[in-house]
């Protein structure tokens, strides 16, 4: 995924959208645990408190919940397909 700096999404809404296209799409299934922050930063050349946004906007959105220590995970289906899309 290619960042683009010329339209009205924020950076780190731009990454939350390609991380939720992954899961949306079957990527990543349930439990999966989703790329780390530090991997966003070299993935989509982004800063590390862009990824943490992202992260955040993911979390609020019900697709992923993180455990200190361990990392971001798909949350469970039934939370994030009320959720709708942005």
């Amino acid at each position: 995924m290619e960042i683009h700096y010329d339209v009205p999404d924020p950076v780190y809404v731009q990454v939350a959208d390609a991380v939720d296209e992954r899961i949306r799409s079957g990527e990543w299934a349930v439990g999966h645990r989703i790329v780390s922050e530090a991997s966003m930063v070299q993935e989509y050349g982004i800063a590390r408190g862009t990824a943490r946004k992202a992260v955040a906007v993911l979390r609020d959105r019900g697709l992923v919940v993180s455990i200190p220590g361990r990392g971001h995970f798909v949350a469970a289906r039934a939370k994030w397909d009320q959720q709708p899309a942005d």
